[in-house]
């Protein structure tokens, strides 16, 4: 386990580090002008040119790069071009409110997922297998700002039972609930079509095992061979994808977040896009990375525990 978690940290950091250059090079490339969002399009060119040497973009790109990692290194994320507020500032309460929602929606999706899983595989090839594994390929098929405008028109527009809209400052337990309700489901009908084929498919390979026949012969209950038996061989599969999913949560929302006005991280990569916010895009974009990365090794560790088969294999 030791090997396991010092090889993944060590895989990771190599990521992460050719993320940053990745996300460096890419955040350089962007069309226009930084200089623009900050002073308007009616700045004199000295002006430009003092605001340039201020912020540090005439000198060489390498220089920039090598300053900005290891600024990063430190924790210091610098300061937003565009707010001239500290970086670290403004993630606060975006980070906060993305893992609010990520949260929200893994306790709806995983136990909800789980249990359509298990029944199809369960009762493999039968009518309600079949009728599951139509409406997960149609919820596959559609992509999420459509789900969003249709459920904002339904809920929001039609019936106003629910606001269209998820902006912070929730004044109430109540009022969170409410805000939260149709971003969850967006992300729900997301993400619940590949979980649920994932977990079906991952308990009919381990329910093909011998020692499940044998179960089956010594007159075992159903219920007990899939969750005694087949599920604790089959979590290897099915925590990497929730693991994936978590990641997908914290850096994929991007177009629900903008959907529902909702401020998260998504949103704010929208915004730093826009203005070309350099230092608070950057760091968006690697804690993005690094959500994934953190998820994917928490993964392998549970489902070496979970497994003894993993848990012992040289």
């Amino acid at each position: 386990m030791a090997s396991l978690v010092l090889g993944r940290l060590l895989l990771g950091a190599v990521t992460l580090l050719v993320a940053s250059l990745l996300v460096f090079a890419g955040t350089q490339a962007l069309p226009g002008d930084v200089t623009t969002a900050i002073l308007g399009n009616e700045a004199t060119p000295e002006t430009r040119a003092a605001l340039v040497e201020r912020l540090g973009l005439d000198r060489p790109i390498h220089v920039q790069y090598f300053e900005w990692a290891g600024r990063f290194l430190r924790g210091d994320l610098g300061l937003s071009l565009v707010n001239d507020v500290p970086v670290s500032r403004l993630l606060d309460l975006r980070l906060k409110n993305t893992f609010i929602l990520a949260l929200a929606t893994i306790i709806v999706v995983v136990p909800l997922s789980l249990f359509l899983g298990l029944l199809c595989a369960a009762y493999p090839n039968g009518r309600l297998d079949s009728s599951i594994s139509v409406v997960s390929l149609f919820l596959i098929s559609l992509p999420e700002f459509l789900v969003g405008i249709i459920l904002v028109l339904l809920f929001a527009v039609y019936w106003s039972v629910l606001p269209a809209t998820s902006i912070s400052g929730f004044r109430s337990f109540e009022h969170l609930v409410r805000a939260l309700v149709l971003p969850v489901l967006t992300l729900t009908f997301a993400i619940l079509a590949h979980m649920v084929r994932m977990t079906r498919a991952a308990m009919l390979e381990v329910m093909r095992a011998p020692y499940i026949e044998m179960a089956l012969l010594k007159g075992a209950s159903r219920s007990r061979i899939v969750l005694r038996h087949a599920l604790p061989n089959a979590l290897g599969p099915i925590i990497n994808v929730i693991a994936l999913n978590l990641g997908y949560l914290i850096s994929g929302v991007v177009v629900v977040e903008v959907i529902f006005a909702y401020r998260g991280l998504g949103k704010l990569l929208v915004e730093a896009i826009g203005n070309r916010d350099l230092p608070l895009l950057q760091a968006v974009a690697l804690i993005m990375v690094a959500a994934y990365i953190v998820f994917t090794l928490l993964a392998d560790i549970v489902a070496r525990l979970s497994n003894p088969r993993l848990r012992f294999k040289q």
